[in-house]
């Protein structure tokens, strides 16, 4: 709108004091003119720009801002954490390294306040599957955990949830046993099935990269999956910053991705070494409006939905 009311501006009729401009003496009449041209085309110019940067922005992906962490914040914390957040990851088990699950029965406070939904499922290391037969079977089993978890806590039917793969590079044939066995299970049993992993390019033996996220959808034999990739070096993660306008997914490098988590609390300096120095000096990310000394430090994730696993029923 803008535009057009200037450019009316310019093509509006003369004003009748235009008439003593009229009168004056021609040297005066050219040497205003000279001052006009420039002027003009200033102002023509800045309208041209105004609605070039206009149309870029309306032409960008709206995106939504998320934290996840192992803790559940506390209810206390629910209302400062929503002034920034759109959605809360959600472990439905024990988080990587707990051996406790503190965000069982909080799905309502939650959902109370305002959250979205990243749903999660700590899935099982390398280590642990020993044979492709056996991780076929614990891939089934902890699918059956996940949707009787799922169903526990709320969450309807056709939400979306990650099973969280903790280890890159390119995926060894018991890890994609126990994937793609999971995710079966999850999506028969009527829920959608995603996957947390790398979308960091991992050097395999003679400098060939690969990236574990592009490995497993090239390998998911047409496998409906959803994918949440991890890349916290900058770039393309802009570090530990809130923006107004999050990055979308797809600017974490895979083109795929429904979803990025682009900071990790603490600081993983191996990867984020070139990152801005917006994390605290402890290395950690703490989100606006909550004092660092409560040590309440977030992974910091961008997604198109508000409610990216869908797990709101209202």
């Amino acid at each position: 709108m803008t535009p057009v009311l200037r450019f009316s501006a310019l093509l509006s009729p003369a004003p009748e004091h235009l008439g003593s401009i009229l009168d004056t003496e021609p040297d005066t009449i050219v040497s205003m003119r000279r001052f006009a041209i420039p002027v003009t085309l200033a102002t023509v110019s800045m309208v041209l720009w105004l609605g070039a940067s206009m149309a870029q922005q309306s032409t960008r992906a709206i995106a939504y801002l998320g934290f996840d962490r192992n803790d559940y914040p506390g209810d206390e914390n629910l209302q400062p954490l929503r002034q920034t957040f759109s959605y809360a990851g959600f472990w439905l088990n024990h988080p990587p390294g707990e051996k406790h699950n503190t965000w069982t029965g909080k799905r309502p406070a939650l959902q109370s306040a305002g959250f979205g939904f990243l749903i999660l499922f700590n899935g099982r290391l390398y280590a642990e599957l020993k044979t492709v037969s056996n991780a076929a079977r614990l891939g089934k089993s902890d699918a059956v955990l996940a949707i009787a978890s799922a169903r526990r806590e709320g969450f309807p039917a056709g939400a979306i949830i990650f099973l969280d793969q903790e280890e890159g590079g390119r995926m060894l044939p018991e890890q994609k046993t126990y994937i793609y066995a999971w995710v079966d299970e999850v999506a028969a049993a009527g829920f959608r099935a995603g996957i947390y992993c790398s979308g960091i390019a991992a050097k395999e033996g003679g400098g060939v990269p690969i990236v574990t996220a592009e490995d497993i959808r090239q390998n998911a034999a047409g496998r409906k999956i959803a994918y949440w990739i991890a890349n916290d070096g900058c770039p393309p993660s802009p570090g530990c910053t809130f923006p107004g306008r999050p990055p979308s997914p797809a600017e974490s490098g895979i083109a795929f991705a429904d979803g990025w988590q682009f900071a990790q609390s603490p600081k993983r300096r191996d990867v984020a070494a070139g990152c801005p120095a917006n994390y605290n000096r402890d290395g950690s990310c703490y989100p606006p409006g909550l004092d660092p000394a409560r040590h309440l430090h977030v992974d910091l994730n961008t997604a198109a939905s508000a409610d990216p696993s869908q797990g709101r029923t209202r």
